[in-house]
């Protein structure tokens, strides 16, 4: 299988997370801020609201009730005045009213009604405000009656207007009983004006007099709808002399502008929250960015290492946290070096043992064969035929010290060479051609399937070597037969060749360095460096060369790049 490139996909920064959970952390903060100060804000405003009301009827009730007893005590001074009683027992209205106007006029407002009525409700006499249109009868002092000696108080309409009155009865003792002489009737008109007065003592709150479902006084100002989820209403009953409901006050007051403060406060947290937020993204950007910069320098490094370059310094700027891990990771760096200079010598060591100790194998048999047959050929009178087969097997013994000795120049010579356009299906031709001995020996047959219009732009010498080298071990795995396969396919902007036999298979334990220097299993002669050169040679054309796991047998593939 192909190599994966070792650099790990890059993440989230460890700044951005930071500036991500202080932003999240600063908007859940304002926004929980935020919801208690307009939670709060509405709270009281709607606190202050319903007070200003409930002052606004507590306004009212404190003009209603002044003026009540400002009427009654009047009107009870006026009942009790020897001459105000002498002048209402002669019935003369000439008489009431100069009797009774020089007090009135000294003690009431100009505003005020005073009348002077018998005991059925007919009007004598009238003071102070004259009620438009005149009043000759009055029916509800006949209803007041009932209430006799005492004071009754109460609103009354009289001639479309609304007035705050108290009827107050004026008798005599007689030798039974106290007599009724006469009734004064005092009392203030409620109008437009006591209604603007109203409001103006209670500032925005209107007040609104209503009688049989008509309005007969109000403050200024439009009217409230009191169906507005921003109007705060409360009514009350206007009671007439008897204690009934003659009409009714509608106090009320706008919401209109706590909910424009609210909407405005509402504004305002989103401003703070947005300038704060980024008044803090800044800041932590900064402090974050001088905090984390030994850190960065330290993951740098650290990818530097990872890479193979040993030679990577930090420069320890503090003493906190950050700086001894500087010092650390300098001094991990420098053991790491010393121990890949130690691993490189012992390398060294060990490859020029192993390289010896299989020179020695490998180049023992055939010397051998070299020594006696040229020893024969010196010391011993040998026949025509005798000395052509001495000939021979010394003849083969040096080609095969010769191609171990190419296998080392191979693993020595650099990568550049000669490259060209070359056919697939030729050189693999060529290479099991190399092999077809030694394959009809093993009984191994090698099938070949490649297309004729595959070709590859490479060092054809070198790749000749790759497809012997494969094709070579496939049989020499096989010494009881079978059969090696070569397929080559074209891919996307590749060929991909398939190198398979049905022997016994890579052992388990080389597989995964199967493609180092002088590692072999099972082979009679060789360095162990057939393999390693073969994908260096296919690594160096652009390629890989790799082991498939297979059913049976061993599978090798080859990606290289097409022509």
């Amino acid at each position: 299988m192909t190599n994966s490139s070792a650099n790990p996909p890059a993440g989230v920064s460890l700044l951005s997370k930071l500036l991500l959970s202080t932003s999240f952390a600063i908007t859940i903060l304002f926004a929980v801020t935020g919801w208690i100060v307009q939670d709060r804000a509405t709270r009281l405003t709607a606190l202050s609201l319903e007070d200003e009301v409930q002052t606004g009827f507590r306004a009212y009730v404190s003009l209603w009730r002044a003026r009540a007893e400002m009427l009654s005590s009047i009107s009870q001074i006026l009942s009790r005045m020897s001459d105000v009683r002498a002048a209402f027992s002669t019935g003369d209205a000439a008489t009431i009213r100069d009797t009774a106007g020089e007090i009135w006029t000294r003690l009431a407002r100009e505003d005020a009604i005073f009348l002077v009525c018998d005991p059925q409700g007919g009007v004598i006499a009238s003071l102070g405000r004259a009620p438009s249109p005149p009043l000759r009868a009055l029916p509800f002092v006949r209803a007041a009656a009932r209430r006799f000696p005492t004071q009754s108080s109460g609103f009354q309409l009289l001639g479309g207007t609304l007035f705050q009155i108290v009827v107050t009865p004026v008798y005599v003792s007689t030798a039974r009983e106290p007599a009724l002489i006469n009734v004064l009737v005092a009392g203030y008109a409620v109008d437009d004006g006591v209604a603007n007065g109203l409001q103006a003592a209670t500032g925005e709150t209107q007040f609104e007099f209503e009688v049989s479902g008509r309005t007969v006084a109000a403050s200024g100002g439009a009217r409230l709808p009191a169906s507005s989820p921003f109007v705060r209403e409360l009514r009350r009953p206007l009671l007439d002399l008897e204690g009934h409901t003659l009409g009714e006050l509608r106090i009320s007051r706008s919401f209109e502008a706590a909910r424009q403060h609210v909407q405005r406060l509402r504004r305002d947290v989103f401003v703070i929250w947005a300038v704060a937020l980024a008044a803090g993204l800044l800041l932590i950007y900064l402090l974050a960015r001088k905090f984390l910069r030994p850190l960065a320098e330290l993951d740098g490094a650290a990818r530097q290492i990872a890479q193979g370059d040993l030679e990577v310094h930090l420069k320890a700027s503090s003493e906190d946290e950050v700086g001894r891990l500087a010092h650390s990771f300098n001094s991990m760096s420098a053991s790491l070096r010393e121990a890949r200079q130690e691993l490189i010598r012992q390398e060294r060591i060990a490859t020029i043992g192993r390289l010896s100790t299989s020179l020695v194998h490998d180049l023992r048999n055939p010397l051998a064969a070299i020594y006696g047959g040229a020893e024969m050929l010196v010391d011993s009178h040998l026949s025509p035929e005798q000395v052509r087969r001495l000939a021979a097997n010394i003849y083969k013994s040096s080609r095969r010290i010769q191609e171990l000795l190419q296998d080392l120049l191979h693993a020595s010579q650099e990568s550049a060479a000669h490259r060209e356009p070359c056919p697939l299906a030729e050189m693999v031709r060529a290479a099991a051609g190399d092999c077809r001995q030694a394959a009809g020996a093993g009984q191994v047959a090698v099938l070949l399937d490649i297309p004729p219009d595959l070709e590859l732009t490479v060092a054809r010498s070198r790749v000749e070597r790759v497809f012997l080298n494969l094709i070579g071990n496939a049989v020499e795995a096989m010494p009881g037969g079978g059969e090696v396969r070569v397929t080559a396919r074209r891919g996307d902007g590749h060929v991909l060749v398939c190198v398979a036999d049905n022997g016994p298979g890579v052992p388990e334990h080389i597989r995964e360095k199967l493609f180092q220097p002088f590692v072999t299993a099972g082979k009679r002669s060789g360095l162990g460096l057939g393999l390693a050169l073969s994908r260096q040679t296919v690594l160096d054309h652009g390629g890989d060369l790799w082991l498939e796991p297979a059913p049976r047998g061993a599978c090798f593939y080859l990606r290289l790049p097409a022509a």
